[in-house]
Protein backbone atom coordinates (compact mmCIF):
# COMPACT_ATOMS: atom_id res chain seq x y z
CA UNK A 1 0.00 0.00 0.00
CA UNK A 2 1.26 3.49 -0.87
CA UNK A 3 1.65 6.22 1.75
CA UNK A 4 0.45 9.82 1.53
CA UNK A 5 1.88 12.17 4.16
CA UNK A 6 0.12 15.51 4.64
CA UNK A 7 2.31 18.02 6.43
CA UNK A 8 0.06 20.67 7.96
CA UNK A 9 -3.15 18.64 7.82
CA UNK A 10 -6.30 20.71 8.21
CA UNK A 11 -10.05 20.19 7.77
CA UNK A 12 -9.99 21.86 4.34
CA UNK A 13 -7.24 20.95 1.91
CA UNK A 14 -5.85 18.15 4.07
CA UNK A 15 -9.16 16.36 4.55
CA UNK A 16 -10.16 16.67 0.90
CA UNK A 17 -6.81 15.32 -0.28
CA UNK A 18 -6.75 12.48 2.24
CA UNK A 19 -10.21 11.27 1.22
CA UNK A 20 -9.37 11.37 -2.49
CA UNK A 21 -6.09 9.47 -2.15
CA UNK A 22 -7.66 7.12 0.38
CA UNK A 23 -10.25 6.13 -2.20
CA UNK A 24 -7.36 5.13 -4.44
CA UNK A 25 -5.81 2.86 -1.84
CA UNK A 26 -3.38 5.19 -0.05
CA UNK A 27 -2.86 5.12 3.68
CA UNK A 28 -2.54 8.60 5.17
CA UNK A 29 -0.20 10.22 7.68
CA UNK A 30 -2.04 13.10 9.35
CA UNK A 31 0.62 15.58 10.51
CA UNK A 32 -0.14 18.73 12.49
CA UNK A 33 0.71 20.73 15.60
CA UNK A 34 -2.47 19.89 17.56
CA UNK A 35 -2.34 16.29 18.76
CA UNK A 36 -5.99 16.17 19.84
CA UNK A 37 -7.27 17.62 16.58
CA UNK A 38 -5.00 15.30 14.60
CA UNK A 39 -6.29 12.25 16.45
CA UNK A 40 -9.88 13.25 15.69
CA UNK A 41 -9.07 13.83 12.01
CA UNK A 42 -7.30 10.49 11.68
CA UNK A 43 -10.23 8.77 13.40
CA UNK A 44 -12.67 10.45 11.01
CA UNK A 45 -10.71 9.08 8.05
CA UNK A 46 -10.66 5.59 9.51
CA UNK A 47 -14.42 5.80 10.00
CA UNK A 48 -14.67 6.42 6.24
CA UNK A 49 -12.54 3.38 5.48
CA UNK A 50 -9.21 5.17 4.97
CA UNK A 51 -6.19 3.79 6.82
CA UNK A 52 -4.80 6.76 8.71
CA UNK A 53 -2.40 7.52 11.55
CA UNK A 54 -1.80 10.77 13.41
CA UNK A 55 1.61 12.37 14.02
CA UNK A 56 2.28 15.56 15.98
CA UNK A 57 4.83 18.10 14.75
CA UNK A 58 5.30 21.79 14.06
CA UNK A 59 6.79 21.70 10.58
CA UNK A 60 8.28 25.19 10.99
CA UNK A 61 10.64 23.66 13.58
CA UNK A 62 13.49 21.96 11.65
CA UNK A 63 14.11 19.34 14.33
CA UNK A 64 10.44 18.43 14.60
CA UNK A 65 10.06 18.19 10.82
CA UNK A 66 13.05 15.88 10.48
CA UNK A 67 11.82 13.78 13.40
CA UNK A 68 8.29 13.36 12.10
CA UNK A 69 9.51 12.27 8.67
CA UNK A 70 11.42 9.49 10.42
CA UNK A 71 8.43 8.52 12.55
CA UNK A 72 6.15 8.31 9.52
CA UNK A 73 8.69 6.11 7.70
CA UNK A 74 8.99 3.81 10.71
CA UNK A 75 5.23 3.45 11.09
CA UNK A 76 3.98 3.47 7.50
CA UNK A 77 7.00 2.81 5.31
CA UNK A 78 8.41 5.04 2.56
CA UNK A 79 6.47 8.22 1.80
CA UNK A 80 5.25 7.97 -1.79
CA UNK A 81 3.41 11.31 -1.95
CA UNK A 82 4.00 14.27 0.36
CA UNK A 83 1.68 17.27 0.55
CA UNK A 84 2.94 20.50 2.09
CA UNK A 85 -0.44 21.94 3.00
CA UNK A 86 0.34 24.22 5.94
CA UNK A 87 -1.26 27.67 5.76
CA UNK A 88 -0.76 30.83 7.78
CA UNK A 89 -3.39 31.93 10.29
CA UNK A 90 -5.09 35.25 9.55
CA UNK A 91 -3.43 36.72 12.64
CA UNK A 92 0.00 36.73 10.99
CA UNK A 93 -1.01 38.97 8.09
CA UNK A 94 0.57 42.37 7.65
CA UNK A 95 -1.58 45.50 7.58
CA UNK A 96 -0.26 46.58 4.18
CA UNK A 97 2.66 46.23 1.83
CA UNK A 98 4.29 49.35 3.28
CA UNK A 99 3.85 47.97 6.79
CA UNK A 100 5.61 44.71 5.92
CA UNK A 101 8.95 44.36 7.67
CA UNK A 102 11.44 41.64 8.56
CA UNK A 103 9.51 40.58 11.65
CA UNK A 104 6.22 40.19 9.77
CA UNK A 105 7.92 37.87 7.28
CA UNK A 106 9.33 35.45 9.82
CA UNK A 107 6.26 33.21 10.17
CA UNK A 108 5.21 33.19 6.49
CA UNK A 109 8.76 32.39 5.35
CA UNK A 110 9.18 29.64 7.95
CA UNK A 111 5.81 28.16 7.05
CA UNK A 112 5.87 28.32 3.25
CA UNK A 113 9.55 28.56 2.25
CA UNK A 114 11.96 27.13 4.81
CA UNK A 115 9.81 24.10 5.66
CA UNK A 116 9.14 23.45 1.95
CA UNK A 117 12.88 23.40 1.30
CA UNK A 118 13.63 21.14 4.26
CA UNK A 119 10.81 18.74 3.42
CA UNK A 120 12.19 18.39 -0.09
CA UNK A 121 15.69 17.72 1.25
CA UNK A 122 14.33 15.10 3.63
CA UNK A 123 12.33 13.18 1.01
CA UNK A 124 13.94 13.70 -2.40
CA UNK A 125 17.00 11.44 -2.02
CA UNK A 126 14.96 8.29 -1.36
CA UNK A 127 12.36 9.21 -3.99
CA UNK A 128 15.06 9.71 -6.62
CA UNK A 129 16.71 6.45 -5.59
CA UNK A 130 13.38 4.63 -6.04
CA UNK A 131 12.67 6.49 -9.27
CA UNK A 132 9.18 7.44 -8.11
CA UNK A 133 7.32 9.77 -5.79
CA UNK A 134 5.65 13.16 -5.66
CA UNK A 135 6.10 16.37 -3.71
CA UNK A 136 3.01 18.58 -3.73
CA UNK A 137 2.83 22.13 -2.43
CA UNK A 138 -0.08 24.54 -1.86
CA UNK A 139 -0.24 28.25 -2.56
CA UNK A 140 -2.88 30.96 -2.45
CA UNK A 141 -4.28 33.99 -4.22
CA UNK A 142 -2.10 36.63 -2.56
CA UNK A 143 0.92 35.73 -4.68
CA UNK A 144 -0.99 36.22 -7.94
CA UNK A 145 -3.36 39.07 -7.07
CA UNK A 146 -2.49 42.33 -5.34
CA UNK A 147 -3.85 41.97 -1.81
CA UNK A 148 -2.00 44.42 0.44
CA UNK A 149 -3.65 43.06 3.59
CA UNK A 150 -1.86 39.77 2.88
CA UNK A 151 1.37 41.29 1.60
CA UNK A 152 3.75 39.38 3.85
CA UNK A 153 2.08 36.07 2.99
CA UNK A 154 2.16 36.91 -0.72
CA UNK A 155 5.88 37.61 -0.55
CA UNK A 156 6.49 34.19 1.02
CA UNK A 157 4.28 32.48 -1.55
CA UNK A 158 6.27 34.15 -4.33
CA UNK A 159 9.49 32.74 -2.92
CA UNK A 160 7.92 29.31 -2.50
CA UNK A 161 6.75 29.36 -6.09
CA UNK A 162 10.25 30.16 -7.34
CA UNK A 163 11.67 27.28 -5.29
CA UNK A 164 9.09 24.77 -6.55
CA UNK A 165 9.58 25.75 -10.19
CA UNK A 166 13.35 25.41 -9.93
CA UNK A 167 13.11 22.13 -8.04
CA UNK A 168 10.73 20.67 -10.62
CA UNK A 169 13.15 21.53 -13.42
CA UNK A 170 16.08 19.94 -11.58
CA UNK A 171 14.35 16.62 -10.86
CA UNK A 172 12.86 16.21 -14.32
CA UNK A 173 13.65 12.76 -15.64
CA UNK A 174 14.19 11.20 -12.20
CA UNK A 175 10.67 9.78 -11.87
CA UNK A 176 9.79 12.28 -9.14
CA UNK A 177 6.98 14.76 -9.73
CA UNK A 178 6.98 18.21 -8.11
CA UNK A 179 3.81 20.30 -8.33
CA UNK A 180 2.29 23.49 -6.92
CA UNK A 181 -1.48 23.98 -6.55
CA UNK A 182 -2.43 27.66 -6.34
CA UNK A 183 -5.84 28.02 -4.70
CA UNK A 184 -7.73 31.21 -5.46
CA UNK A 185 -10.81 30.61 -3.32
CA UNK A 186 -11.63 30.21 0.35
CA UNK A 187 -11.71 26.50 1.11
CA UNK A 188 -14.97 25.26 2.59
CA UNK A 189 -14.56 23.70 6.06
CA UNK A 190 -11.05 25.14 6.41
CA UNK A 191 -9.84 27.02 9.46
CA UNK A 192 -9.58 30.18 7.34
CA UNK A 193 -13.19 29.88 6.16
CA UNK A 194 -14.43 29.53 9.72
CA UNK A 195 -12.33 32.48 10.86
CA UNK A 196 -13.57 34.71 8.04
CA UNK A 197 -17.20 33.74 8.59
CA UNK A 198 -16.90 34.45 12.30
CA UNK A 199 -15.04 37.72 11.75
CA UNK A 200 -15.97 39.24 8.38
CA UNK A 201 -14.15 42.43 9.38
CA UNK A 202 -10.90 40.58 8.62
CA UNK A 203 -11.58 41.00 4.91
CA UNK A 204 -11.32 44.44 3.28
CA UNK A 205 -14.69 46.06 2.63
CA UNK A 206 -16.04 45.20 -0.81
CA UNK A 207 -13.83 42.15 -1.29
CA UNK A 208 -15.83 38.99 -2.01
CA UNK A 209 -14.00 35.70 -1.56
CA UNK A 210 -15.27 32.81 -3.70
CA UNK A 211 -15.59 29.41 -2.06
CA UNK A 212 -14.36 26.01 -3.18
CA UNK A 213 -15.12 22.53 -1.87
CA UNK A 214 -12.19 20.60 -0.44
CA UNK A 215 -13.15 17.51 -2.44
CA UNK A 216 -12.41 19.44 -5.62
CA UNK A 217 -8.93 20.23 -4.35
CA UNK A 218 -8.24 16.60 -3.49
CA UNK A 219 -9.36 15.52 -6.95
CA UNK A 220 -7.11 18.11 -8.55
CA UNK A 221 -4.09 16.93 -6.57
CA UNK A 222 -4.85 13.37 -7.67
CA UNK A 223 -4.91 14.46 -11.30
CA UNK A 224 -1.64 16.33 -10.86
CA UNK A 225 0.08 13.22 -9.52
CA UNK A 226 -1.36 10.82 -12.07
CA UNK A 227 -1.16 13.05 -15.17
CA UNK A 228 2.07 14.93 -14.34
CA UNK A 229 1.56 17.32 -17.24
CA UNK A 230 2.05 20.62 -15.38
CA UNK A 231 4.18 21.91 -12.51
CA UNK A 232 1.87 24.82 -11.65
CA UNK A 233 -1.89 24.36 -11.50
CA UNK A 234 -4.44 27.02 -10.59
CA UNK A 235 -7.90 26.40 -9.23
CA UNK A 236 -10.66 28.62 -7.90
CA UNK A 237 -9.52 31.89 -9.50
Amino acid sequence: MSTLAIFGYGPGLGAGTAREFGRHGFRVAVIGRDAAAGAERAAALRAEGVEAEQFTADITDPAQLSDVVGRVRDALGPIDVAVHGAAAHMSVRSESTRATDRASLEVPLALKVYSSIQLSRELLPEMIERGSGALLFSSGASERHLQPYLANVGIALGAQRAFVRQLAAEVEGTGVYVGLLAIGSLIQDSAAQREVDAHPELIPEGLVLPRIDNAELGARYWRMVTERDAVEVEIGF
